[in-house]
């Protein structure tokens, strides 16, 4: 049995932060659980373009207002607390917080921590053999 906090990793490595987002990863691939779990506040204003063509996400929105706009059919959904979206498809996606939006996502395969977003918006596959 794991038993973590969001506090358990703060300011650690797994406590990404960039100028749009922060994303606090408290389950990895090296769990060995099959999926991974990040707590992610994404900040108001801006403007996120992703894509995770390697990855399967769904991400429940517990705080926070904002929109996403599937790039493939134009569609802008609001998002608000209680709103779940699924990337079932590796869907290219925009994600717009009109105010700070915290977030739980899930992914599929888990994500080790060492992922950078390319210039696509997309995590590479990286597995923890590697």
């Amino acid at each position: 049995m794991i038993v973590r906090t969001v506090r358990d990793v703060e300011n650690t490595e797994s406590d990404i932060r960039t100028e749009n987002w922060r994303s606090k990863r408290i389950i990895l691939a090296k769990e060995k659980a099959g999926f991974s779990v990040h707590e992610t506040t994404l900040y108001a204003g801006t403007v996120n373009e992703f894509w995770y063509a390697n990855h399967i996400e769904a991400v429940f929105v517990f705080e926070g207002e904002g929109e996403i706009t599937d790039h493939a059919t134009g569609e802008t959904h609001s998002l608000g607390p209680g709103s779940v979206y699924l990337l079932d498809d590796h869907d290219k996606h925009q994600v717009r917080p009109r105010t700070d939006m915290r977030t739980v996502c899930v992914f599929n395969p888990p994500v080790t921590g060492r992922e950078v977003h390319d210039e696509n918006g997309v995590y590479p596959l990286v597995t923890e053999e590697e």
